[in-house]
């Protein structure tokens, strides 16, 4: 049950992970590619927060607390208690929680109406094409699906992860940014990005390693300050 309370001390996940700054921005999340885009934006954005550190788990992300929060059971979700018309409001799905933070500071949407409506294409983009396939080359590749002896799942994603590389890498031929503005959408995308080698060890199977836009890209994204810290928050252990 999703719903939103009259203070923070009545949302039920602060029972288990309670506040110790109730007037900030609470964060529930782990540092995944999806979780530390909240962090990352946070961090940009220089809002006070507080995060709490959410494992995959079922035991976390499973239980009533969690779920009450986000029933989806996925990482991250924030509650903002300083929400609109001053009241509380609870929410899950990064890519929402990002364009919520982005218009709550007038920041990292774009300046005119063309620019946000770029970095929302952009950042359904990743949302849509990015994450969910990546994910399964993660999951076929790296971790469970691996034993799998039929190759053609496996190759499926590998084939798609290589084509949503070379439309960045076209994308990006002109530009250090997705839309030319640093915004939420490269938020979104570059941990992906990151994650192909830091996790999932894809490097020479996806090319990933000779596109050199996508290679400046990662690169100009991971020697932001926000973004070195943002990796770290919440804590892995």
């Amino acid at each position: 049950m999703n719903r939103d309370y009259p203070s923070l001390s009545d949302y039920p996940i602060a029972q288990r992970w309670p506040a110790t700054n109730p007037e900030q921005l609470q964060l529930y999340s782990f540092p995944t590619p999806n979780g530390v885009k909240i962090s990352i934006a946070l961090e940009e954005l220089k809002l006070p927060y507080e995060a709490h550190r959410v494992t995959l788990s079922d035991s976390d992300v499973k239980s009533p607390e969690f779920l009450s929060l986000n029933p989806n059971n996925k990482i991250p979700a924030i509650i903002d208690p300083n929400g609109p018309e001053g009241e509380p409001i609870g929410l899950f799905e990064s890519g929402a929680i990002l364009i919520y933070l982005a218009e709550k500071t007038g920041k990292l949407m774009g300046d005119t109406p063309r620019q946000k409506a770029k970095t929302q294409q952009w950042l359904m983009f990743q949302m849509g094409g990015v994450g969910p396939m990546f994910g399964q080359l993660g999951f076929f590749h790296a971790y469970a699906g691996k034993d799998i002896e039929d190759p053609r799942p496996r190759q499926r994603y590998i084939d798609e992860v290589k084509r949503l590389l070379n439309v960045l890498e076209q994308q990006l031929a002109d530009k250090e940014w997705i839309t030319g503005q640093f915004s939420i959408a490269d938020i979104a995308i570059v941990p992906w990005l990151q994650t192909i080698e830091k996790f999932y060890k894809a490097g020479e199977e996806t090319g990933i390693t000779s596109l050199p836009n996508v290679q400046r890209y990662i690169e100009r994204f991971s020697e932001r300050p926000a973004v070195q810290r943002g990796w770290q928050i919440p804590t892995a252990e």
